[in-house]
């Protein structure tokens, strides 16, 4: 019985890992005809590298330069890694008050909505004044605003999306406001909530990079790309924005991980099993 679970499961897992790989299969295809298709097209109409560098120029460089990109991509990291830090717990918690009463959730979100939609460039030059242009924590606020307002906006909207009549359900039960709130709104909440973190793991990276651009130490990818750029080492700039890249899609997946783990009863993670 033993033997038969066991090869039960291997062949489960064997299947799981099929079915992955046969899933990723379009995407990897699109991606590398992409990069054939860059390259092609470069050599073919001549475009100069300060336009757009081939791919494989950009891989060699990449290559070639890692350690000084990497070293800039790990500074930044950790400013992107701090600010959404700070900004989720921010607006986690300010979600949760507001969610809360009525007059305050009303008063605050068009303020919210109004303070979000001032570009990030306007406050960068102020957080690098407050904080310090060397000091990181200048950029990690920089990401934490772009990261409070979607986080705390969509924790307010999802704590008040519960159904009606569940809601009458534990109300009738007698059921305690902590108890709604940790049994009932909270629980709703998380696939809100899940979703404004993974569009703020890509808004701390850029956020810790504008902030970046207007001052910050010359190991950081901001100023490694803006300074390699202006001396027309563009092939180093590109590889520098893969890296910047990479550090988005790690905080995409590293949300996405967490949400499978906290609310794997959700369809949207069953969905993806």
């Amino acid at each position: 019985m033993a033997v038969a679970t066991g090869v039960t499961s291997a062949t489960r897992g064997g299947q799981g890992v099929a079915r992955r790989l046969r899933d990723w299969t379009p995407a990897i295809a699109v991606a590398v005809g992409f990069v054939l298709l860059w390259q092609a097209l470069v050599q073919l109409l001549n475009v100069q590298r300060f336009i757009l560098p081939a791919p494989f120029a950009i891989g060699e460089a990449f290559i070639e330069y890692f350690p000084e990109i990497w070293a800039a991509a790990s500074y930044t990291a950790g400013e992107a890694v701090g600010g959404l830090v700070i900004g989720a717990t921010a607006g986690l918690a300010v979600g949760l008050i507001t969610g809360r009463w009525v007059g305050l959730r009303e008063s605050l979100l068009p303020f919210a909505i109004a303070v979000n939609s001032i570009p990030i460039i306007a406050f960068a030059p102020i957080m690098n004044n407050w904080f310090g242009l060397a000091n990181p924590l200048s950029k990690m606020m920089i990401a934490a605003l772009l990261v409070f307002f979607p986080v705390m906006i969509n924790t307010v909207r999802g704590l008040i999306s519960v159904e009606p009549a569940a809601l009458e359900l534990m109300r009738s039960t007698a059921a305690s406001e902590f108890a709604v709130l940790t049994k009932l709104r909270i629980p709703a909440a998380l696939p809100f909530i899940f979703t404004a973190l993974k569009v703020a793991a890509t808004l701390a990276t850029i956020g810790a990079i504008v902030g970046e651009y207007f001052g910050a130490p010359r190991a950081s990818l901001g100023q490694y790309i803006a300074q390699h750029a202006a001396y027309f080492n563009f092939e180093r700039s590109w590889a520098a924005i893969i890296l910047a890249a990479a550090i988005g899609i790690s905080l995409y997946v590293a949300v996405l991980i967490a949400e499978r783990l906290i609310m794997p009863w959700h369809s949207s993670v069953r969905g993806v099993e």
